[in-house]
């Protein structure tokens, strides 16, 4: 090949791969203006199949046809509910890591149960969740510029979906009906929601109407505060529910949950929509992925059921373990399915810590009604030593405190669907894990996924 030749050749493929990167420069997706992350406390991907004939074209339908909607996805760890599955979406791992487990779990010290938002200096904070959160990261890549707001029905859902760094989270007033905020949060935030206040009387009158007062209060709060204004990506993170109230008549109540939560959601979109167009929102929705069902009478049709009393045995317990290595307190409580050993005991009596948990597993295995015994996966100051789990159809008591706990081992189905800013439509039949949402949504706006985040995105 002569030098003309040769030359000519090189130019083509330099011109080639400028122009394929000019192009896909140009193809490119700019990263959102905004993220609504919404969570819908018990949504089911199987009730939101069987109410779809009722459903308008604006809300669930339009999400699910020009989304991207993955429609069998699952938590990675159990037993789940409300806060430890939101505090999971927004931290992109388990419990393990980011030392949610629940609502409520045992002070180690006191004995005593502590709430997941408790603060001794603020009252409420996300001080409890151990790692970083996605919208933490989005406000240490911002510098802090970033709006970050989080807004439900409940204090705890509103904290823990906001993060450490939020400017705010806000929460109904369980007396008042009022938006109220933690003084954890900012004073321009504070003074905003005083301001909100004083120019807004409404209040819910009726509980149907929670998901479109939420709803309204975050279109008031984008607006107000300038959120999606400029090129740095805020985010919104918004707790809804699909939870029915009655229990005698939840399976009308229930239509008329998914119907409404439809009509709520077409709104709530196409008002986000009008302000700032498809392109510039990622919307993102799935479920806390547990349900509250209502009470069955097994025993009536014949279906094998009983009765686990947890308190009792643990009593039980105490007096093999004092039988076997002398007498003392060798369980110290338990707590919803949990036993609490007293590490301090068996220490000072130098005893093997993991031969006692053996034994014990050993004596619980052979009550009527226990399925499982299992080592605490979590740190032992945010859970028991051992957790029991029941017999599908049985139903755990503490009669010290009135608590129930029921088995339920079949799966629950739900989705997580990604709506907006480019996101390509499509259905995933592909089982899923919710840890996968904190780095995908760190994927498209361009920043790090949280720091105990080990999942790769979704796309």
């Amino acid at each position: 090949m002569n030098k003309h030749i040769f030359n000519r050749y090189v130019s083509a493929i330099i011109l080639t791969s400028l122009t394929a990167a000019e192009i896909e420069a140009q193809t490119l997706q700019p990263a959102p203006r905004l993220v609504v992350n919404i969570v819908i406390d018990q949504l089911r991907t199987d009730l939101l199949e069987h109410y779809s004939p009722l459903y308008s074209e604006y809300g669930f339908k339009k999400l699910l046809n020009e989304g991207r909607a993955y429609e069998a996805a699952s938590y990675p760890f159990e037993p789940l509910d409300k806060a430890s599955a939101l505090t999971a979406v927004a931290t992109g791992t388990t419990p393990y890591y980011n030392h949610i487990p629940g609502e409520q779990w045992l002070d180690r010290t006191s004995l005593r149960p502590v709430f997941c938002i408790d603060d001794s200096k603020f009252f409420a904070s996300p001080a409890h969740i151990a790692t970083s959160t996605i919208s933490d990261e989005l406000k240490v890549s911002s510098n802090g510029k970033a709006i970050v707001f989080g807004i439900a029905e409940s204090a705890d859902a509103a904290i823990l979906s906001a993060g450490h760094a939020a400017d705010a989270a806000f929460w109904l007033d369980g007396k008042t009906s009022q938006w109220i905020t933690s003084e954890y949060y900012s004073q321009e935030a504070k003074k905003w929601l005083k301001f909100y206040r004083n120019t807004n009387s409404q209040v819910i009158k009726n509980k149907d109407d929670r998901n479109d007062f939420v709803c309204n209060f975050a279109l008031d709060c984008i607006g107000d505060n300038a959120m999606g204004r400029d090129h740095i990506t805020d985010y919104l993170a918004i707790t809804l529910s699909a939870k029915a109230g009655s229990k005698t008549k939840w399976q009308d109540e229930l239509e008329d949950t998914y119907m409404m939560l439809d009509r709520t959601l077409a709104n709530f979109i196409s008002s986000v929509e009008q302000r700032f167009g498809k392109e510039q929102v990622l919307f993102v929705i799935t479920s806390t992925g547990y349900t509250d069902e209502a009470a069955i009478d097994y025993e009536r049709f014949h279906i094998p059921t009983g009765t686990f009393y947890i308190n009792r045995t643990a009593n039980l317990l105490n007096m093999y373990l004092a039988a076997v290595y002398g007498r003392g307190q060798y369980v110290q409580t338990c707590f919803h399915n949990q036993i609490y050993l007293d590490h301090k005991l068996i220490e000072h009596s130098q005893l093997n810590f993991n031969e006692i948990t053996a034994r014990s597993k050993e004596f619980l295995l052979q009550n009527a009604g226990v399925r499982e015994v299992k080592e605490s996966p979590y740190s032992p100051e945010i859970s028991g030593d051992l957790i029991v789990e029941v017999a599908p159809g049985w139903q755990l008591i503490n009669e010290d405190t009135n608590e129930s706990y029921s088995c339920r081992a079949a799966f629950l189905p739900f989705p997580i669907i990604f709506y907006g800013a480019g996101v390509k439509a499509g259905l995933v039949s592909t089982p899923v894990t919710t840890d996968r949402i904190a780095p995908t949504i760190a994927k498209s706006i361009r920043i790090r996924a949280p720091n105990a985040c080990k999942q790769a995105p979704l796309f």
